[in-house]
């Protein structure tokens, strides 16, 4: 009789333990995915300018990733560093394509047709420099 009593003990007592985990597992956090937008920059048809001009370009190109990573719409930028077809890439985050399109858009670069993109849409958990909303410290 003991060992019944002990064996019905310990299986509740695994039970017990078991639902501890379960519910334990239930309370921590998921990391979350969000979607952002992936702009990959190419080179434009129209790369002609002379260095003057094509130097005000790039100033105001630098300018606007300013502008829009300061309002927390550009989480990521930067050039590529090889010669291959790839220039640069941005991600964006804003809740559509074309609100996407729009702020690429606002790039002297690509106005100018020194630059082409493609977007696409990307994927990540929204922490660190992902962190929805103004950043904390501005870039410029």
């Amino acid at each position: 009789m003991k060992k019944i009593y002990l064996s019905l003990l310990i299986l509740i007592f695994s039970h017990c333990v078991l639902l501890a985990q379960k519910e334990q597992a239930a309370k921590a956090p998921e990391p979350q995915i969000r979607q952002y937008w992936f702009v990959m920059l190419t080179s434009g048809e129209n790369r002609s300018q002379d260095s003057v001009a094509a130097q005000k370009i790039q100033e105001a190109h630098l300018a606007n990733i300013g502008r829009l990573y300061n309002e927390g719409k550009l989480k990521v930028a930067g050039p590529f560093g090889d010669d291959g077809k790839w220039i640069g890439l941005f991600i964006l985050d804003c809740p559509t394509k074309e609100e996407a399109e729009k702020l690429v858009k606002t790039d002297p670069a690509v106005a100018a047709g020194r630059l082409v993109y493609e977007i696409h849409p990307w994927y990540t958990a929204p922490i660190g420099s992902f962190e929805p909303g103004k950043p904390k410290k501005p870039l410029f």
